[in-house]
């Protein structure tokens, strides 16, 4: 993957090697097995950051603003390369909604170490990548692609590049409104019924990835593919599926405590995405199960 001529993104923040107190945020009493095994889970990308130390009853969070000082953006090459993945996702959803009649809210993305706050609350590196809708930005710790190599066997540029488009996915949903519908409607729902939407918005976000993807693959500008690029992205979709984490954290599946999908459901909507192009492809809501 050659990125070097791609514009980079503006709309980065670097709060790498801030220190972030927890704050509102109260940790109980689970010991580092528990939080390592939360933290598989935690890498299945997107969705509410805090939410499975929430659920498991060991921490609570206080909902604040969590602002910061604005910092410069990165110059280093991971820096770098973030930003110009984040530049080609704004410019592809730029063009898309404009075809749509509409104007894009362009993101900002977070770079943070160990721990930062946002108006999710605060959130540590155990979580992985998320998108927090109150403020409208991405927040990713970088050591979290060196877990998707050398834990999940995910190498590869494209495999990263995958991620952000995932999370910038999860803010086309909070622009469009379909981020809101899904919490109003997990909101009066049970618990099963509740992660079966979430599984849907997981995977909407995976296929809006794909869409990025698409029109990568089909520029002679910006952000260039090499050959198995593309593979890269796939397997990264199929190394964080919920059925594998599940196997791999306690040796069995739950299909009904799933809240992103499996790994082939994962592989299939990104694969969508990359084919078609089409926003109005990613209807998982439409989908059939």
């Amino acid at each position: 993957m050659r990125w070097d001529e791609q514009r980079q993104s503006d709309n980065v923040e670097d709060r790498r090697g801030q220190r972030a107190g927890f704050g509102g945020a109260r940790m109980g009493g689970m010991g580092i097995g528990g939080l390592l095994i939360l933290m598989l889970f935690g890498y299945l990308i997107g969705g509410d950051p805090m939410a499975l130390l929430r659920d498991s009853g060991q921490v609570s969070v206080d909902n604040g603003p969590g602002t910061s000082a604005p910092t410069a953006p990165p110059t280093d090459e991971a820096g770098q390369f973030v930003r110009a993945v984040l530049g080609s996702t704004e410019d592809v959803w730029n063009a898309l909604f404009k075809q749509m009649g509409s104007n894009y809210a362009e993101p900002r993305l977070v770079l943070f170490s160990d721990a930062v706050q946002s108006a999710c609350g605060m959130a540590s590196a155990a979580v992985g990548p998320f998108y927090c809708p109150p403020d409208q930005q991405v927040y990713i710790d970088l050591s979290f692609f060196r877990e998707l190599d050398q834990r999940f066997g995910a190498p590869g540029d494209f495999a990263q590049a995958y991620v952000v488009a995932h999370e910038v996915g999860h803010h086309v949903q909070n622009l469009t409104g379909i981020a809101e519908r899904v919490d109003a409607a997990r909101q009066r729902s049970n618990e099963t019924q509740a992660n079966a939407l979430s599984v849907r918005q997981e995977l909407q976000a995976d296929c809006y990835a794909g869409v990025w993807g698409h029109y990568v693959a089909g520029s002679k500008t910006g952000i260039q593919l090499d050959a198995g690029d593309v593979e890269e992205g796939l397997a990264a979709a199929a190394a964080i599926g919920d059925d594998r984490l599940q196997r791999q954290s306690r040796g069995q599946v739950s299909p009904e405590t799933w809240t992103h999908g499996s790994s082939d459901q994962r592989v299939r909507w990104l694969r969508r995405g990359l084919e078609s192009g089409r926003v109005a492809d990613c209807d998982t809501f439409r989908a059939g199960s």
